[in-house]
């Protein structure tokens, strides 16, 4: 059975919005699927973090800060962040879905890339990675798994979950949560990144594509950590001597053990490698049909057939001559082999002033990107003053919408979104929150309690937490009973309610547990299990409860005699009738008296009577009781039965 066959999430609906359809993968602190966003109907990547570290405060931190972290990065080498939220006790996360593999499938299939190929993914990792570096934000795990290759031919970088803002660079026990493989030197040692680490990582990963290993193995983690924090990582071509000399100085200055003596940021890494490239390409004519080509020594472009004249071996990658067999004749290199090399450097030359030129006009220049910073909760002057920071300009005028997260009056977002990467003096409109619009609320009583958790969701409202669960003995186990907002009111009868606000559900538990005729113990048991606690409270007589034993379960509960809701999880106790036993009373001394009297007396007195019916009949002051029975006195149960004999005039 597969794993997607089991697994609970497939099918289900999240927030009432994306309807999740099969797993693409599961990492230690989530698992990710693929869904359909409903509202924008398209695909959508949802990242769910693993129900048992929803109750950690710190993983759910480190899960909102990947969400975080990645809005505000709008960059197309970036995986982008669509939407963050808990559905129940389910915390997720909303990302743009990319068909495709990721840079360790790409190298477990194939061992190792080549020089293009590396170059090509390096060129999109660190375009991405400049976007995170200008933005404050380091990776911190950047690592092979979290470079994807999309079937379109995209590149991107994905997975913040441990990305922190550069400043806020110190990191104790939790640091070292990055693959130990990519880990800087300060990072095993002080647990301490920046934008440096992060340019480690990106300069183990060229050693790794372009020789298919990593440079350091050992037998644990340990042994690998030692390596990072003590040795020097080698140049690729001790590995592959192939490998073109350009890449072994990308590496060693990417991975130089001290951070100090590594490119200061990915904008600088990124600058060289557009170089390198240039530099690279500009020879590919020489080298693209073969490794080596046999020139004519004669100036002559094609010698006529049967020339014997001596000839030259052209290494082109290594762009000198390479040693002839026949060492006696003199080396002769073509005419037109060096009119073609006199114009290579100057084209380097300009490809490098070009690729200069084009870095400083959009990282330093008046074509500087910025990208919009996050001001959403902000005030509205906060807010333009961090555009402002940022070298952007703020529009007069502001536009409003609700919005269910934000207070009335704060900042909501901008136009363009927050994140857009835009050029600096660009004008940008913030969006003022009216708070959360009022939408139509569907009546739920009377739902099973399913029922109403799906209309709540589908109407865009939360499930409010804890279930309220009360005893009612006239409704169903499992009805909901009443819903209330989050001032704790009820809502039956509303036509409307906020937003996104939760809204709590009141279901019926049921009738209370009969604890009528037990023990104290006994009853106090089975409250216990009812989600209750019971102790005594008042004592009252009973001729069929036992003395001590429980009559009923008090239906005030309290001084003020108002009738109690009993609800699971109540912190007072229910309060129990018990039994004093049956009530003693003496029997009234009635003999002699007129039976119209006698009767009034006994009936006050609590009991019940056994007589000669004739008495009624005629007039109650013709018959003398002449005999009770008990005899007066005598103290008896109330209520028992007394014997009553007469005298009647005339007999």
């Amino acid at each position: 059975m597969s794993a997607g066959s089991t697994d609970a999430l497939i099918g289900r609906l999240i927030d009432g919005r994306y309807q999740v359809r099969s797993r693409i993968a599961r990492g230690g602190m989530a698992t990710v699927y693929l869904a359909t966003d409903l509202r924008l109907e398209r695909k959508v990547a949802i990242k769910v973090m693993h129900g048992h570290l929803s109750d950690d405060l710190k993983f759910r931190e480190r899960f909102i800060q990947e969400a975080r972290s990645a809005a505000r990065l709008a960059n197309p080498n970036v995986v982008n962040v669509f939407d963050q939220g808990q559905d129940d006790d389910m915390a997720y996360l909303v990302m743009e879905y990319l068909p495709g593999i990721t840079l360790r499938e790409l190298l477990e299939e194939n061992g190792r890339l080549t020089t293009e190929q590396t170059l090509d993914i390096l060129e999109a990792v660190l375009a991405g990675l400049s976007a995170a570096h200008k933005a404050g934000i380091v990776h911190r795990d950047l690592k092979p798994e979290n470079v994807l290759l999309a079937d379109d031919g995209r590149i991107k970088i994905g997975d913040f979950g441990l990305a922190r803002a550069a400043s806020a660079n110190t990191a104790t026990g939790a640091a070292l949560l990055g693959t130990i493989a990519y880990l800087s030197p300060e990072l095993v040692t002080r647990g301490v990144a920046d934008a440096r680490s992060d340019i480690y990582a990106v300069g183990i990963m060229t050693y790794e594509m372009v020789t298919g290993e990593q440079p350091f193995t050992g037998e644990g983690p340990m042994q690998i950590a030692y390596q990072h924090a003590n040795d020097t990582v080698p140049a690729p071509s001790e590995r592959d001597p192939t490998i073109p000399q350009e890449i072994d100085e990308l590496v060693l200055w990417s991975t130089s053990r001290n951070a100090e003596d590594r490119p200061r940021d990915a904008r600088v890494l990124l600058s060289e490698v557009l170089a390198v490239r240039a530099g690279l390409d500009s020879v590919a004519p020489a080298t693209a049909s073969q490794r080596t080509m046999v020139l004519p020594a004669a100036a002559d472009p094609l010698p006529p057939r049967g020339d014997t004249s001596e000839t030259v071996v052209i290494d082109p990658i290594r762009r000198r001559p390479a040693p002839r067999a026949d060492t006696t004749a003199p080396v002769v290199e073509a005419p037109r082999r060096r009119r073609r090399r006199r114009w290579i450097v100057p084209l380097v030359l300009v490809l490098v002033l070009i690729a200069a030129g084009v870095g400083w006009y959009f990282y330093l220049g008046p074509g500087e990107h910025v990208a919009i910073p996050n001001v959403a909760t902000d005030t509205v002057p906060v807010a333009q003053a961090a555009l402002k920071t940022a070298g952007l300009d703020v529009a007069t005028a502001t536009t409003t919408r609700s919005d269910p997260d934000v207070i009335s009056g704060n900042v909501s977002g901008t136009q363009p979104a927050i994140g857009t990467s835009l050029v600096k003096g660009t004008p940008v409109t913030i969006i003022v929150s009216s708070g959360p619009a009022s939408i139509t609320l569907p009546s739920l009583t009377g739902l099973t309690e399913a029922q109403a958790k799906t209309k709540i969701r589908a109407a865009h409202f939360l499930v409010g937490s804890p279930i309220i669960r009360q005893f009612d003995a006239k409704i169903n186990r499992g009805v909901v009973l009443d819903y209330l907002g989050t001032d704790g009111k009820s809502l039956v009868g509303a036509s409307t309610y906020l937003e996104k606000r939760a809204i709590t559900l009141v279901v019926s538990q049921g009738a209370l547990p009969d604890v009528a005729g037990l023990p104290v113990t006994t009853a106090e048991t089975r409250l216990t299990a009812a989600g209750l606690t019971g102790e005594p409270g008042s004592e009252a007589y009973s001729a069929t409860v036992p003395s001590g034993d429980v009559i009923s379960i008090d239906p005030q509960n309290n001084a003020a005699g108002v009738g109690r809701v009993f609800r699971v999880g109540d912190t007072a106790p229910v309060l129990l009738i018990t039994s004093k036993g049956p009530q003693l009373v003496q029997v009234p001394n009635v003999v002699g008296e007129v039976w119209s009297q006698a009767k009034a007396t006994l009936l006050a007195a609590g009991f019940t009577l056994s007589y000669d019916d004739k008495a009624d009949v005629l007039d109650g002051n013709i018959a003398t009781v002449t005999k009770v029975s008990p005899v007066a006195g005598t103290s008896v149960p109330k209520g028992s039965q007394l014997t009553v004999k007469f005298n009647f005039q005339g007999d």
